[in-house]
């Protein structure tokens, strides 16, 4: 499956919040996204790891050759990492929120990083028309961090652990706006054919209304393509 970009592609660069992490924003990122879709309808998602609150299927490799052609020559404008390293791509799958907020545990219904290193990579391309929400960006109010490296791990994890079991708490359900215990810092909306890309330890969740939580179907659901990327330098 052969994958172009798109002639109208438009990239922005953003930081987030006052620590200043890197957002990449991409908008008509393919040349053919409908043919993506269908070819999602087409795939059998099943449930993969315990954080992510839905289904999941792998993404063409196609895809994974693209989103590095896209990416290397960003890699140290935006993200200040060096642009010979090797790209890897420990995951690069299809994605649809399924999960009912009733049943998220307690690391689902927080903000969340995907890894603590500074040179992993997450991207989100949204592959579905709606108000199913996008991507939403937060400090955590106790530490003030906005993102959570190595040398943050400890302290974080330690303080999140007592929060779990304190007063605030929160509630069965997705994060939305700010709770007590973190503050959304930027939002990126979900729009069809759009992509953003930022540090995996940014500190980050899916915006899903609670009230209406998407079908599992890839043609009116969220789909969406989630990928890592790993920096070997």
């Amino acid at each position: 499956m052969l994958i172009q970009a798109h002639p109208g592609l438009r990239i922005e660069v953003r930081r987030i919040g006052a620590e200043g992490s890197p957002l990449l924003v991409v908008d008509q990122l393919v040349a053919d996204p409908d043919r993506l879709v269908r070819k999602a309808a087409r795939a059998q998602f099943t449930p993969q790891g315990a954080m992510f609150p839905g289904v999941r299927v792998r993404a063409p490799l196609s895809y994974e050759a693209f989103l590095e052609r896209l990416v290397r020559p960003l890699l140290a404008e935006v993200f200040d990492l060096p642009p010979q390293a090797r790209l890897a791509f420990p995951m690069c799958h299809y994605s649809l929120v399924t999960q009912p907020p009733e049943k998220l545990g307690f690391l689902q219904r927080i903000p969340h990083i995907d890894s603590s290193t500074g040179r992993g990579l997450a991207s989100v391309h949204y592959l579905f028309h709606g108000g199913w929400g996008g991507t939403a960006f937060y400090r955590h109010r106790n530490t003030g961090f906005e993102y959570v490296d190595e040398a943050r791990e400890r302290a974080y994890f330690t303080q999140l652990e007592l929060e779990a079991r304190g007063p605030d708490a929160p509630p069965p359900g997705y994060i939305g706006e700010d709770t007590p215990l973190f503050e959304r810092i930027d939002k990126i909306d979900g729009v069809y054919n759009r992509l953003v890309m930022y540090r995996r330890n940014s500190l980050h969740s899916a915006t899903i209304d609670n009230a209406n939580v998407p079908p599992p179907d890839p043609e009116t659901g969220r789909l969406s393509i989630n990928s890592f990327i790993d920096v070997f330098l």
